[in-house]
C-alpha cells in the first residue's frame, strides 16, 4: 500500500503526523469498503450472468448436466458472497466501531486537558488533586482506547489480504473446475492461481507469526515504565500552549512541539489550524529555559523560554508537572530535574578480550561440538551461561578460563557465544548500515543483492568486518557436519548479528530481511570475504519491492470455440501432477502470460562469466528435528531470547511461486530468500500450491469437512518433500 508505518509508541503522543497517518489507514478502510460492496456487485452480475448462459447452453442437456450446473449457481453465493459480506461487516464493522470509541474518548479527553488547564492556581490543594487524578484516569481511558484501536486497523489490513482475496479464487476455481468445455481457459488461468495459492500462504504465514507478537508488542507498550521508555530513544515532542499577548489581552494557543537538541532547534506545529488561513510550522532558536514561578501567574505548569528570534521570553504552558520536568530536562532548564536514574542493561564491548573469546569458543565447537546436529539451535542453561561469562570478561583477570574443562558443554559454549554478540552495545553489522543492508535485502534482483550486501560489509569497522568475518567462516567450513542449512544459521545468526536501534512494528517485520543478509553471507563467503569489491562505493540503494503484476487480467474471451477429441478426467490429473511436481522431470517454465504468437523454449539461458550461483535444492525435512525444535520453542517464551536463536521470532518463509532451476548437487541446501527476486532461468514449481475448496459435489457424503480441507496444505507439503 504504501502507508507509513503505524507504531504503538506513537498512540501515547498523538502528534498530527500520527493523526495524518492514522487518517491514511482510514481512508484505505473506507476504500477497501467501497471496492468490496462493489466487488459483491460484480459478483452478483457475474451469478445472474452465468445463470442465463446457463439456460441458454445447457438447456437441452441431461438432468445430471442441468444439476451440476444450478449447484454451481446455488453455491456461488455461500463461496463469494457471504464471506465478502461477512469480512464487510465483522472486519471493517468492528473497526469503524473502535474508531468512533476512539474518538469519542479522543474528544473527551482534550476536553478534561483544557478544562484541567484552566483551574485557578488558587483553588484549594484537595480540588487540583482531584482534578489530577480525573485527568490521568481520562488519559489512560484514551490512551487505550487508541492503542486497540491502532491493532485492530492492523488486523483488518492483514486480515483482507487473504479472507478478500480467497473468495474470489475458491468461485473462479469452481467455475473452471466444473465445465470441461472451459479446459484452455483453466489452463490460462493454471499459472496465476498457482502462483496467487502460494502468495495466499506466505501472507497467511507471515500474519499468523506477527499477530502474536504485535499483541505482545502493544500489552508492552500500555504498561507505564514502557511510556517512560520511549522518551529516552525520541526527540522531545508533545502539546503545548504558548502564551500570545495582544492589545487586548492574551490567549493561550495548542501547539503541537519536538525540540532537537543537537541544534537547539524548537519546532511549533499549530494545531487550531483554520482552512482559510492554514500556517505552516515555526522554528525557533532557544538560548535558555527557566521555570516560571506560581505566584507570578494564574496557570499552572508554566516555563518561559529565550529564543534568540524574540527579545522577550515567550511562555509555555505544559499538560501536567511531569510532563513540565521532562520538557525542562530537555532543554537544559535551569530547574533541578529528580528522577530515578534509568539503569542500562551491562553490555559487551568489542575488544581483544572479546576477540579473544569468540576464539577460544570456536576453537572448543570445532574440536567437541562440530558433528553435534543442530549445534547452534539447541540452548545451555542460563545460569551457565552467565557464570562463564563473568569468569572470562572478569576485570580482575579477564580471559583466564579454560573451556575445555569439565564444567562447560558445548550448549553452554554456543549461548554463552551467541549471547555476547546479541549483548554488544551496538551490533556486529552496526546500527548506522542497518537501513541500507534492509534495502538491499529487499532488492528484487540477486546479482544486486549481492553486489550491494558485498560493498555494505566493506563499509563496516575494521574490527568488526574482521570478527564477521572469523564467524562466518567458522559457519560455512561446518555447514555439513552439523546438517544446519544456511537458511537455519541465519534465523539463528539474523537477529543476533543485525538488530534495529528501536523496537517498532516496522523493525518486527525486517527480521526475515536480516535472515536474508546473513543467509548471503553465508552462501556467498568466499566471494564477498575474498576481496574487496571493484568499486569501493556502493551501489545505489534500489527502493522498496514493489512487483508488478505480469499477468493480463483474466477476461472471459471471444475466441471461437475449439474442439477437442476425448479429454477425460483421468488425462487432466495426470497433467495437473505433472505441472506441480515437473522437477523430476525436465525443466518447466515459470508462471508467465500465455504468448500464442511464438513457441515457448525452455532452454536456459546461457551463463556469464563467472558462472552465475546456483541455487541450492533444499534437504529433505527432518520430522523429528523439527518437532524437537517446536518444543525447545515453547519451553522458553521469552521475547528476549529470540536474537539467541532459542524461541525468537521465526518468520516461515515458504519458497516463491516462481520456481528454482534444478541443480545437479542433491546435498547443498537452498536460499529461502532469493524467491522474491527475478530468476534468471525459467524452472519447474518444486513445491506443490495448496489444494484450493472442494468444487460441489453431488453426493453430500463425499464433500470434505473444513477440517479435511485445513490439512490439504499438510500432505502437499508431505507429498512434495516424499
Amino acid at each position: 500500500m504504501g502507508h507509513p508505518p503505524l507504531e504503538f509508541s506513537d498512540c501515547y503522543l498523538d502528534s498530527p503526523d500520527f493523526r495524518e497517518t492514522l487518517k491514511c489507514y482510514e481512508v484505505e478502510l473506507d476504500r477497501t469498503s467501497k471496492f468490496l460492496k462493489e466487488l459483491i456487485k460484480d459478483g452478483n452480475s457475474v451469478i445472474n450472468a452465468i445463470k442465463a448462459q446457463s439456460f441458454q447452453e445447457f438447456a437441452g442437456l441431461l438432468q445430471e448436466v442441468e444439476h451440476d450446473r444450478m449447484m454451481l449457481v446455488q453455491n456461488a453465493s455461500d463461496l463469494l458472497i457471504k464471506p465478502l459480506e461477512k469480512f464487510r461487516k465483522e472486519q471493517i464493522g468492528v473497526t469503524k466501531e473502535k474508531r468512533k470509541k476512539f474518538e469519542k474518548d479522543s474528544e473527551k479527553y482534550y476536553s478534561q486537558v483544557d478544562k484541567h488547564l484552566n483551574l485557578s492556581a488558587k483553588k484549594k490543594e484537595s480540588q487540583l488533586q482531584e482534578a489530577d487524578e480525573l485527568l490521568d484516569k481520562e488519559r489512560v481511558n484514551f490512551y487505550e482506547s487508541s492503542v486497540e484501536y491502532v491493532y485492530q486497523i492492523h488486523q483488518v489490513q492483514d486480515r483482507k489480504k487473504f479472507d478478500v482475496v480467497e473468495p474470489v479464487l475458491a468461485f473462479l476455481h469452481s467455475v473452471l473446475t466444473l465445465n470441461n468445455l472451459t479446459v484452455e481457459m483453466t489452463q490460462d488461468f493454471m499459472p496465476y492461481k498457482q502462483e496467487l495459492q502460494l502468495s495466499l500462504q506466505n501472507t497467511r504465514n507471515h500474519y499468523e507469526s506477527t499477530r502474536e507478537e504485535m499483541v505482545e508488542l502493544m500489552k508492552r507498550m500500555k504498561h507505564p515504565s514502557q511510556i517512560y521508555k520511549m522518551h529516552s530513544f525520541l526527540p522531545m515532542e508533545g502539546y503545548l500552549y504558548c502564551q500570545e499577548k495582544w492589545a487586548l489581552g492574551v490567549s493561550w494557543v495548542k501547539y503541537y512541539c519536538r525540540y532537537h537538541k543537537e541544534g537547539r532547534l524548537l519546532v511549533m506545529v499549530p494545531c487550531e489550524q483554520k482552512t482559510t488561513t492554514k500556517q505552516g510550522p515555526t522554528q525557533l532558536t532557544l538560548k535558555s529555559c527557566i521555570r516560571r514561578k506560581t505566584d507570578s501567574i494564574d496557570k499552572r505548569f508554566c516555563f518561559d523560554v529565550e529564543i534568540i528570534e524574540r527579545n522577550t521570553p515567550v511562555t509555555f504552558q505544559a499538560l501536567s508537572e511531569g510532563d513540565r520536568k521532562l520538557w525542562m530536562e530537555a532543554m537544559d532548564g535551569k530547574e533541578p530535574i529528580y528522577h530515578s536514574p534509568i539503569h542500562k542493561q551491562a553490555e559487551m564491548e568489542l575488544n581483544e578480550i572479546g576477540f579473544k573469546f569468540v576464539r577460544k569458543c570456536i576453537n572448543y565447537i570445532e574440536t567437541k561440538g562440530v558433528t553435534q546436529e543442530g549445534v547452534y539451535r539447541t540452548v545451555g542453561s542460563n545460569i551457565q551461561v552467565q557464570k562463564l561469562l563473568n569468569a572470562f570478561f572478569d576485570p580482575t583477570n579477564p580471559g583466564d578460563v579454560d573451556l575445555h574443562s569439565s564444567d562447560w558443554d558445548v550448549k553452554t559454549i554456543t549461548s554463552a557465544l551467541k549471547f555476547y554478540l546479541r549483548s554488544l552495545s551496538e551490533p556486529l553489522m552496526t546500527y548506522g548500515l542497518h537501513r541500507d543492508l534492509m534495502c538491499a535485502a529487499k532488492s528484487d534482483s540477486l546479482d544486486s543483492r549481492l553486489s550491494e550486501i558485498h560493498s555494505l560489509t566493506y563499509k563496516l569497522p575494521e574490527k568488526n568486518r574482521e570478527m564477521l568475518e572469523m564467524l562466518i567462516k567458522h559457519l560455512v567450513n561446518h555447514s555439513e557436519d552439523n546438517l544446519m542449512t544456511p537458511s537455519n544459521m541465519a534465523v539463528i545468526f539474523g537477529p543476533t548479528l543485525m538488530r534495529a536501534k528501536e523496537e517498532t512494528v516496522a523493525a518486527m517485520l525486517d527480521i526475515k530481511f536480516q535472515n536474508i543478509v546473513v543467509e548471503i553471507l553465508i552462501e556467498d563467503y568466499k566471494k564477498i570475504f575474498s576481496h574487496m569489491p571493484e568499486d569501493s562505493t556502493a551501489p545505489p540503494v534500489p527502493p522498496p519491492r514493489i512487483t508488478p503484476r505480469k499477468r493480463q487480467p483474466i477476461t472471459i474471451s471471444k475466441r471461437p470455440p475449439r474442439v477437442y477429441h476425448a479429454l477425460s478426467h483421468d488425462h487432466f490429473q495426470h497433467a495437473e501432477k505433472r505441472e506441480l511436481c515437473g522437477g523430476l522431470g525436465k525443466p518447466q517454465l515459470s508462471p508467465i502470460p500465455l504468448q500464442r504468437s511464438k513457441p515457448v523454449s525452455s532452454a536456459p539461458l546461457v551463463p556469464r562469466e563467472p558462472p552465475p550461483r546456483h541455487p541450492l535444492l533444499p534437504r529433505p525435512i527432518n520430522r523429528q528435528l523439527e518437532s524437537d525444535k517446536i518444543d525447545d520453542t515453547r519451553q522458553r517464551p521469552d521475547s528476549s531470547s529470540a536474537a539467541n536463536g532459542e524461541s525468537g521470532i521465526y518468520v516461515s518463509r515458504v519458497p516463491s511461486f516462481q520456481s528454482r532451476k534444478p541443480s545437479p548437487k542433491v546435498t547443498s541446501a537452498s536460499r529461502e530468500g532469493d524467491s522474491d527476486g527475478l530468476t534468471r532461468t525459467k524452472s519447474a514449481i518444486c513445491r506443490p500450491p495448496v489444494r484450493p475448496p472442494e468444487p460441489p459435489s453431488r453426493f453430500p457424503g463425499s464433500q470434505k469437512t473444513p477440517s479435511a480441507v485445513s490439512s490439504s496444505p499438510a500432505s502437499s507439503e508431505s507429498s512434495a518433500t516424499s
